[in-house]
């Protein structure tokens, strides 16, 4: 199924527009906070896009308008790195329609924007009354965006970090220098991290960047650049004793945004939660199991489903193999026994009418017949009750007229009866015995 993911331009800064970011007042952006506060600009009016069929391939990309946008059934949105400022905390305790209040009381002392003007996303594998991590970004400017995609038509499904702490424990630290703006300046110019521990991006130009730079690189980070940002990141990472440069291998926005798709990040929640969460929970499992790290278990099932099919089919020929031995079993032994058969149709069907053939030819009762009924009734016949004054015989059926029995003795003649392999029933003051199991009229 084929996926448009849109990259969200990052704000530029503004010398008269008053801040609008989610930073912490207690997190490690607060070290750049007091310089970034200058504003933002107005936002480029084209978007960066691409789509992809199998979530690790980029199929088309491109820059486009917003009236220019390829449509799409599924769309992911990737917020740029510097728009998030990130928390770590104990996930409280709350119910699920409480829990955005509980969040936003936690964090209420350590914002820079009000809490109403900030949205919160909890990560994936978030546990009540565990530590966890909190994403928080300006929620006009998100609601902003998504209202401008869904008037074009478009639905957005997930929305995802461009840069997000990792949720396996001891993943590689990554560092990557990128540009906010098509014209390559300094003030454009930015650096993300981000480990299991934390997820950061940061202005390139500042002793804070450096700082960071060196002690990421000093725990074995590898660096990389978008091509727009390659000759500013190698300059900053050239020795200071004048060695020889860094080479810094190129990543471009989209394909980081590719990576950024196939976590399992949504920050869509609380009030900004796509609706039909059926639909949403079952898309979300169905991009899981397309993702690389599942192809093992998808190489299973489909292996596991053929050798089922496999043995459904090898267990169905030996059935199949065993009814017709059976089959021919019988028609041998009906042969055998009655030489004088043409042909075999129904093999037990025709055993069952020769036989009772040769026992009427021989004299000898049969288990529907008169004498054989008669004789189980005149067995279980309860003490002390006269002859039956009327009788009536059906093949396999006897009837007879229950007039002055009383319920005892009724319930006398149908215990013995039933020893017997017989069964009673009463109606119409007729008691009516006949071979247990066997149908009725």
């Amino acid at each position: 199924m084929a996926m448009l993911v849109i990259l969200l331009p990052a704000r530029s800064r503004a010398a008269e527009t008053p801040a609008a970011t989610p930073v912490s007042a207690d997190s490690p952006n607060s070290e750049w906070a007091s310089e970034w506060a200058s504003g933002w600009a107005a936002e480029p009016s084209e978007f960066s896009w691409l789509t992809t069929d199998d979530g690790l391939t980029i199929s088309r990309q491109g820059r486009a308008a917003l009236p220019q946008l390829p449509r799409a059934d599924n769309v992911v949105v990737v917020v740029p790195g510097p728009e998030l400022a990130w928390h770590r905390l104990s996930c409280p305790k709350a119910p699920a329609n409480r829990l955005r209040a509980a969040l936003g009381g936690v964090l209420e002392e350590h914002l820079l924007d009000d809490s109403d003007a900030v949205h919160l996303a909890l990560a994936p594998d978030a546990v009540a009354g565990q530590p966890t991590w909190l994403a928080a970004l300006h929620k006009p400017w998100l609601q902003a965006k998504l209202a401008a995609l869904r008037a074009r038509g478009l639905a957005v499904e997930r929305v995802v970090p461009a840069w997000a702490p990792a949720l396996t424990p001891g993943a590689e630290p990554a560092l990557h220098f990128f540009t906010t703006d098509d014209i390559v300046e300094p003030a454009s110019a930015w650096m993300a991290v981000s480990d299991a521990e934390q997820a950061l991006c940061v202005p390139l130009a500042g002793a804070f960047a450096q700082d960071l730079q060196a002690r990421w690189l000093a725990r074995g980070a590898r660096p990389t650049a978008t091509p727009a940002a390659a000759a500013m990141a190698e300059r900053s990472l050239q020795p200071a004793d004048g060695g020889v440069p860094m080479t810094v291998p190129l990543q471009s926005d989209a394909e980081q945004a590719l990576a950024a798709v196939r976590t399992s990040w949504q920050l869509l929640q609380f009030d900004l939660a796509p609706s039909r969460r059926g639909t949403r929970a079952l898309g979300n499992l169905l991009r899981q199991s397309m993702r690389p790290a599942w192809r093992p278990a998808r190489i299973g099932l489909v292996a596991l489903a053929l050798v089922q099919l496999v043995g459904l089919n090898a267990q169905a020929w030996q059935q199949r193999r065993a009814l017709g031995a059976q089959r021919e079993a019988m028609d041998a032994l009906l042969r055998s026994s009655f030489p004088t058969l043409r042909a075999v149709l129904d093999a037990p069907l025709q055993m069952k009418r020769e036989t009772e053939a040769l026992r009427e030819a021989a004299g000898v009762p049969g288990e529907g017949d008169f004498e054989t009924l008669l004789g189980a009734a005149a067995a279980a016949w309860p003490a002390g009750q006269p002859p039956a004054p009327q009788l009536r015989f059906e093949p396999g059926r006897l009837s007879l007229v229950a007039a002055g029995w009383s319920p005892p003795q009724v319930d006398q003649f149908r215990t013995r009866l039933l020893a017997g392999g017989w069964s009673l029933d009463q109606a119409e003051g007729r008691l009516n015995i006949q071979r247990a199991g066997a149908s009725g009229r």
